[in-house]
């Protein structure tokens, strides 16, 4: 799918995000899941910012997405929030957290999808499945989506999904590779039916 994506704003309180006018998929997951990877082999531009250093977003960066350059008003917008769960930053960012990520993730009316992000190489993280209580107690859509998938065999794929499904207490997951592209169509898949008018 070819898409025209902008860098719109970094918000770091509730006030300073963008009108809500379009749908928009909030990208979630721990420091080190590989989320700037995957944003950008979706986007098929080096639109987020990989960094070496995990935690480096303390902001939520909105992107715009288009499917034609002369598109005025874009179909959807791309939320990638703060990572969570490296244990040099995870107290800093937790204490952001109720100040503009919660309010955004419970209260934004047009969150149309939320993308938790969890490394298929890692077993099944609390902080991980603390996220996804979170959405179900907000009442928010959401689909795991599990990276980095072409470093495991097919057998262990297998596995890591089962392990995965079991330990977050989730009905199915999608695998990926930001590297490979395996699972890229399907994932557009599911965030343009989030997006789409009912």
């Amino acid at each position: 799918m070819r898409v025209y994506p902008k860098f719109l704003l970094s918000a770091h309180s509730p006030a300073q995000f963008p009108e809500p006018s379009v749908p928009e998929v909030a990208f979630l997951g721990r420091s080190n899941v590989g989320k700037s990877s995957l944003l950008n082999a979706l986007l098929g531009s080096k639109m987020a910012k990989v960094s070496s250093t995990p935690g480096r977003t303390r902001a939520i960066n909105f992107f715009s997405i288009a499917d034609s350059p002369q598109r005025q008003q874009p179909q959807m917008y791309f939320a990638d929030l703060p990572g969570y769960g490296y244990a040099k930053i995870s107290k800093s960012i937790t204490a952001e957290w109720p100040k503009f990520i919660e309010p955004y993730l419970a209260q934004r009316p047009t969150l149309a999808l939320c993308l938790c992000l969890v490394d298929s190489n890692v077993p099944p993280q609390e902080s991980d499945a603390q996220l996804i209580h979170f959405l179900r107690s907000a009442g928010r859509s959401f689909l795991v989506v599990a990276t980095k998938a072409d470093k495991l065999s097919g057998n262990g794929r297998a596995k890591a999904r089962a392990a995965l499904t079991t330990g977050l207490d989730v009905d199915d997951l999608l695998l990926c590779s930001a590297k490979t592209g395996a699972g890229l169509k399907e994932l557009w898949s599911a965030i343009t039916t989030a997006a789409s008018p009912a």
